[in-house]
């Protein structure tokens, strides 16, 4: 017995209970309002305490959660399944928000209630890193998660405040999204009134069976590919939403599995596209806030489109979860005896300090402590 997700709403209030059976990691990433996480394996001792109301199961497509039913309905109790599971909620949920004037509310509430976390972080870095300048046209780039669609709206309110003439190219490149994921990505852009360019790539199809570090092939390969568009369209920068929290671990993932002591760069020129810049405006947004701006407005992203990432989480190989997971593991359990730990980290790439470090890289050399060390300063050339 199925459910479908627009029948939710007929039902008597009381009358039933929303069941999330899918992973925590997943949940995290948002779940339906009002559904009570159970793994699957706690379903039949839990399944009792909710007597007297109909259990309603999901998972994230239906399949898994309408063979636990089934085995709840053998066991005496009322369960049904949603039909289509959390993926087909979030598409009407996002078909419905469409109908509404949601442009206009997500642009107030980061004008009011996330001004100081996510306006004025996002203008700060602006003006600190100089981002912008006069005649720039910007290529951002949309990927359809909740960063990169935070920063094309921010993009969209700059254009209408700013004194510095610039103007803003939205792009989306699908690499080889599954038809649920594009529409999705499309539906969001529509409801949010982002124009976006959407161009298709294989890039999917190309790292797919490559065992060693797909993830990182697969960005190399999208950041070239958003380049060359980005060019055709006029662009001399493309902007992405990385935020200050993948500053900090790409800092520690530089030290703890890179051996060397490097951070994620607020802007880079390009080498192999000449008159080409890389900036990323979110450096001093933090993810917590995008994330309470997402959930304050009711957005819904998918977590990740990636046919990579999604069948290694629903293996539960946990050899395939990444690097960047495990790091943010680390911090969090840093912050329990350091709450300051996150922002030490972040300041410490302001404060390296070259006469206490064993050695350093230069344009390319590598100057040693032995050097320098006993020299007058102007005998020292590290250039």
């Amino acid at each position: 017995m199925t459910i479908p997700p627009d029948q939710l709403r007929l039902l008597p209030p009381g009358s039933y209970v929303l069941i999330d059976t899918r992973r925590p990691s997943d949940i995290s990433y948002g779940s339906i309002p009002g559904a009570v996480p159970v793994p699957p394996e706690e379903l039949p001792e839990r399944a009792p305490s909710f007597a007297g109301k109909k259990l309603i199961l999901f998972c994230a497509n239906g399949s898994v959660s309408a063979e636990l039913a089934l085995s709840l309905r053998a066991q005496g109790h009322d369960a049904a399944s949603l039909d289509g599971g959390f993926h087909a909620w979030l598409r009407g949920e996002i078909a419905r928000q469409a109908e509404e004037d949601l442009s206009e509310q997500v642009e107030c509430s980061l004008s009011k209630r996330f001004h100081k976390q996510i306006w004025s972080k996002f203008t700060k870095a602006l003006k600190d890193y100089e981002f912008i300048s006069p005649g720039d046209v910007i290529g951002v780039c949309v990927s359809g998660g909740k960063d990169s669609t935070l920063l094309a709206k921010l993009f969209q309110m700059l254009e209408r405040f700013t004194e510095v003439p610039f103007e803003a190219k939205y792009i989306v490149m699908d690499p080889g999204y599954s038809p649920d994921n594009r529409l999705l990505i499309e539906t969001n852009a529509r409801s949010l009134g982002i124009p976006v360019n959407i161009f298709p790539s294989d890039i999917f199809e190309n790292v797919y069976h490559i065992e060693k570090s797909p993830c990182y092939l697969c960005a190399r390969m999208r950041r070239g590919h958003l380049y060359a568009y980005a060019k055709e369209l006029g662009c001399n920068k493309i902007a992405l939403g990385h935020h200050y929290d993948d500053v900090i671990e790409t800092t520690l993932m530089g030290m703890l599995y890179g051996a060397q002591i490097q951070t994620m760069m607020p802007k880079l020129r390009s080498t192999n596209f000449p008159g080409m810049e890389l900036i990323r405006p979110l450096y001093l947004v933090r993810e917590d806030d995008i994330r309470r701006w997402r959930d304050y407005n009711g957005l819904h992203f998918l977590q990740c489109a990636c046919r990579f990432t999604q069948e290694s989480l629903a293996s539960e190989n946990e050899e395939n979860l990444s690097k960047r997971l495990e790091i943010k593991r680390l911090i969090a359990s840093l912050k329990k005896t350091n709450p300051d730990v996150e922002k030490h980290i972040f300041s410490s790439m302001e404060n390296v300090c070259l006469d206490t470090v064993l050695a350093y890289k230069r344009r390319g050399r590598t100057v040693r402590f032995t050097q320098w060390y006993g020299k007058a300063d102007e005998d020292i050339q590290d250039t």
